[in-house]
């Protein structure tokens, strides 16, 4: 710049002494006008070197102008790429917290791990101590004369049982732990076995006295045989009593087992039972479209974000009170029971409000994607925007399923049946993305997908 600044000053000056001469020769051919074409001529070879340089200057004028304009390019490129590495920084940062937070959830999946097996290590060493006991017992029995065999089988009988009944035991506490709302209830029935199996004790201890007795007085032997006979028997009849009690108790808590919202009749959170899952929690409601709806997503807030990796999204995130998604193993359980229709209420944002139904609802297993199934479509919105996700694979950042170019889950920041890439997104980021588009684009502020079974209500 400051050479271009030189040569414009350098160009001003000759011109100024351009003028000046031109001024005065042209005096002098006015004075002489024989000398006219001699003036013509000098004034032509002093003007020439003058006016190639003045096309010199203004090319190399031309050129600073087009360096200058394509050093502002430059620069704004340069600004341009400054901005999009402070995203790129802001989401590496945000990627950096989320795997903290996976960590930790780890850590507290090993911790709970340990503590169940310090539970079944405990088990273990009552079982243990029970079996050392009536190996104790087999011991002298096998001493005696061969007129107590038949005490000795009744015996190793009873062995078998209560082995059987520990593990009968086992299998309760196993399902006092998956349900905490009904814990108490069971161990009150451990302490009754576990109160029978000491009188038990106490009767095994009593028929070895009856048989120390007999050695001692071989006389009354054939009487205390009759007599360890009857005990034995009635021990027995009490295990007999026992079995069918757990048996019952087994029977109450198989009834606590539930997959469906129906039997509440409210809006709540309860306690669901699926196989494969055990107990869990869930959110019904019972307002918005009947009785029995089982709530698997909903946005009402924006407070949760829903740019979760596949192991998230499978187990499911959130908070009942606020937005969450139920997660896509239970999901599949539940479906894969019986036929589910799905419920859908939509809020727009000028307050509009909305539904859409569809009479078959239902999602494959995690080797199959997650695939989501779809009936017929009914209701009050604008058209069938979930039609384009039918027979979709579920996708995530992590785990691309779409048949778009590119990762719709990466794209739109949430996990979704997308397939190039949707016209309606529930799980989209809130109030930019999400919205229903059919025939027309309606932009939403709430969202929730509710699941009933079908042939339940028609009963």
């Amino acid at each position: 710049m400051c050479k271009i600044k030189i040569k414009t000053v350098l160009f001003l000056t000759v011109l100024e002494i351009y003028l000046v001469a031109t001024t005065a020769f042209e005096e002098t051919c006015e004075s002489d006008r024989q000398m006219e074409e001699m003036c013509s001529i000098h004034n032509y070879k002093t003007v020439k070197p003058l006016l190639d340089y003045f096309r010199q200057v203004r090319n190399e004028l031309e050129q600073s102008e087009s360096k200058e304009k394509h050093l502002n390019e430059l620069n704004s490129d340069l600004m341009e790429k400054y901005h999009e590495i402070v995203r790129i920084h802001e989401k590496f940062m945000k990627e950096a917290a989320l795997l903290d937070e996976y960590k930790n959830e780890v850590i507290k999946g090993k911790n709970d791990l340990k503590s169940c097996q310090n539970k079944v290590d405990k088990f273990e060493s009552e079982i243990n101590s029970k079996q050392n006991i009536i190996v104790k017992l087999e011991g002298k029995l096998t001493e005696k004369s061969t007129n107590l065999e038949i005490c000795q089988v009744q015996l190793k009988s009873l062995k078998s049982s209560l082995i059987d009944k520990d593990e009968k035991i086992k299998r309760i506490s196993d399902n006092i732990q998956n349900n905490t709302e009904h814990q108490k209830t069971l161990e009150v029935q451990l302490e009754k076995s576990k109160s029978k199996l000491i009188k038990q004790d106490e009767d095994i201890q009593l028929c070895q006295s009856k048989i120390d007795t007999l050695n001692r007085t071989s006389e009354n032997i054939r009487e205390q045989q009759k007599r360890i006979e009857l005990q034995l028997k009635d021990s027995q009849t009490k295990l007999i009593d026992k079995v069918k009690e757990n048996q019952l108790c087994r029977a109450e808590v198989d009834k606590l087992s539930l997959t469906s919202c129906i039997p509440f009749g409210d809006s709540d959170v309860h306690q669901l039972k699926v196989s494969g899952i055990g107990f869990f929690d869930v959110l019904c409601d019972s307002q918005l479209a009947g009785p029995g709806w089982i709530v698997i997503q909903q946005r009402v807030g924006g407070n949760e974000d829903f740019n979760r990796d596949w192991a998230t999204y499978r187990k499911g995130f959130g908070s009942y009170k606020n937005d969450f998604f139920l997660g896509l193993e239970k999901i599949h359980r539940i479906t894969s029971l019986q036929r589910f229709e799905l419920y859908i209420h939509l809020v727009a944002v000028n307050g509009s409000t909305y539904n859409a139904r569809y009479d078959e609802f239902k999602i494959s297993d995690e080797h199959s994607g997650y695939k989501l199934s779809l009936g017929k479509f009914d209701g009050t919105i604008n058209g069938d925007a979930m039609r384009v996700s039918e027979n979709m694979k579920f996708s995530t950042f992590d785990r691309d399923n779409d048949i778009g170019f590119g990762n719709c889950a990466v794209y739109w920041g949430s996990g979704w049946w997308y397939r190039i890439c949707y016209d309606c997104n529930l799980n989209a980021q809130y109030r930019r993305d999400l919205y229903w588009w059919a025939k027309n684009k309606i932009e939403l502020k709430e969202a929730k997908m509710l699941i009933r079974p079908k042939e339940a209500m028609k009963k």
